[in-house]
């Protein structure tokens, strides 16, 4: 059955999420800010909402929306990212926002230049509302796109920040020439890592090993096409931060949430190693090969997750 489908945010990711399902055969109305207008207009009629807009603006949309949502419209959020002010996550902005919301995460390794080449991608639907979730996942999957369920949200949306914090390191690691096995066991303790602050939130650990975690974390950080890996790629040639920004003129959401993650785990104390030396590396601290230095000279122990 077409559903009838809005979506906030009409950059890379919104629109190919837009062609995909378009081309399901749904019927597509958008709003983004570049386009101006008044984004309530879009709830009107709508079977569910996405929002693919970018971390930064989560905060505002949701509450400038608060008042005027219909009760019982769904919202899928499709944002990847941790917020600097609040530290949640963009469905944890939301609900905040909107506490009688229906939220479901859309997450896995969808590469949004690959989903508009057409090319077949599987992706995660995680909801603590588990009858909302598979009716959509039904309605939405398609020969391109096929969906899984999950009702672990909370660990979906931290394997699909961190990610891209991992994605960044992954590029640094690239362009300085380590090698295989250096990216191999950069990529598995970054998973470790990944899970510990994942776990430390209340997240499933079996998540950390699906779509939204090894399966995202795969394809963010070994492709051209992923933003984060670019930007490790350029920190590695020697661009600061903010000139590596500019060289991809595109929002880069792994510094924001490395600076984030480290922020939530100082509460709990998980260890992430990796994210602080993303950190220390964006804010100019340390060069590419110090931050890499720091973390083969930790201490020796036995591996843990």
């Amino acid at each position: 059955m077409a559903l009838r489908i809005g979506i906030f945010g009409q950059g890379a990711w919104g629109r190919a999420l837009g062609r995909v399902f378009q081309q399901g055969g749904h019927q597509l109305s958008s709003w983004s800010r570049r386009d101006g207008g008044d984004p309530a207009d879009l709830l009107a009629d709508q079977d569910v909402i996405l929002c693919a807009v970018a971390m930064a603006g989560v905060p505002e949309l949701s509450q400038r929306l608060s008042p005027r949502w219909p009760s019982g419209l769904p919202l899928i959020s499709c944002t990847k990212g941790l917020n600097l002010q609040y530290h949640l996550t963009a469905s944890q902005l939301w609900q905040r926002s909107i506490p009688s919301l229906s939220s479901l995460v859309l997450s896995g390794p969808n590469l949004a230049g690959e989903l508009e080449m057409g090319l077949p991608a599987a992706s995660v639907l995680a909801s603590r509302h588990s009858d909302l979730a598979q009716s959509l996942q039904q309605g939405l999957s398609s020969d391109q796109l096929r969906l899984y369920t999950n009702t672990d949200p909370i660990g979906t949306e931290l394997s699909g920040a961190l990610k891209n914090v991992m994605a960044v390191a992954a590029g640094v690691c690239d362009g300085l020439g380590l090698g295989a096995n250096a990216k191999a066991s950069l990529l598995t303790r970054g998973l470790a890592e990944m899970g510990r602050l994942s776990q430390q939130l209340g997240g499933v650990p079996d998540t950390l090993y699906g779509l939204a975690g090894l399966g995202d974390l795969l394809a963010t950080a070994n492709s051209r096409l992923s933003r984060n890996y670019r930007f490790g790629l350029h920190l590695a040639d020697g661009l600061s931060a903010e000139e590596a920004i500019l060289a991809i003129d595109a929002t880069v959401e792994g510094p924001s949430t490395a600076v984030a993650a480290l922020a939530l785990a100082e509460r709990g104390g998980a260890r992430l190693p990796i994210c602080a030396q993303v950190v220390a590396l964006i804010e100019g601290r340390i060069t590419p090969h110090e931050a890499v230095r720091a973390l083969m000279e930790r201490d020796l122990k036995a591996e843990e997750r």
